[in-house]
């Protein structure tokens, strides 16, 4: 056996090493594709926050692809120490860029085909973002009030807060529209440096600490 050959060997055994102590979940959120698992058809999904806990029940006959997507994204721990980081009284608190900058790129084109609209956005009902046809990645908006209008534009909801709003409702919402908007946080720097600059320049965002499928 060479020299180079046993580096080699050596270098894969510590990979492995290292690997192996890792979970499974955060392997998985580096590789969107690994993360396609169908949900169940109702579930509920448990956040625990800087401000208190909510529930969401999803009801996956309301949107199926934002039901799987968001299904994958809690089980993996995607939205663990995740900002609320665009919060606008009277419309809705928007969600789901990861506080890690390398996850946040490999999500970035890691997108799902669009659902028909089959609810309202009323208060309480949680829904994808959308840059447009076809762009849902990881964000996603709870609603504060009635906001049908969104409904035409092709925004599908997926579930509602059944416990808990009172806990969203009091989210922290200061900093208003994010840029260039408003002074509110730059979405492209949020997924350049995560949380890194989201607590220096934003720190009184409050945060989710555990996101969880119960």
């Amino acid at each position: 056996m060479t020299f180079r050959t046993v580096v080699l060997f050596a270098a894969t055994l510590l990979i492995g090493a290292t690997l192996a102590h890792v979970p499974a979940s955060a392997q998985s959120l580096g590789d969107p594709s690994s993360l396609k698992a169908r949900a169940p058809d109702t579930y509920k999904a448990k956040f625990v926050t800087t401000k208190g806990t909510f529930v969401i029940q999803v009801e996956r006959f309301w949107a199926p692809h934002g039901a799987d997507r968001f299904y994958n994204l809690v089980k993996a721990g995607f939205y663990n120490d995740a900002r609320f980081f665009r919060v606008i009284d009277g419309f809705m608190v928007q969600f789901g860029i990861s506080g890690n900058p390398d996850v946040s790129a490999a999500w970035s084109n890691a997108t799902i085909p669009d659902d028909p609209v089959r609810e309202s956005n009323t208060r309480g009902t949680v829904t994808f973002a959308t840059a447009g046809p076809n762009t849902r990645t990881t964000q996603v908006f709870i609603n504060f009030n009635n906001n049908s209008s969104l409904n035409s534009q092709g925004f599908a909801p997926f579930g509602k807060v059944i416990s808990g709003m009172d806990v969203v409702d009091s989210l922290y919402k200061g900093y208003g529209e994010g840029a260039p908007r408003g002074n509110g946080p730059d979405q492209g720097r949020i997924k350049m440096q995560g949380n890194a600059y989201l607590s220096t320049q934003f720190p009184k965002l409050d945060y989710i600490k555990k996101a969880t499928i119960e």
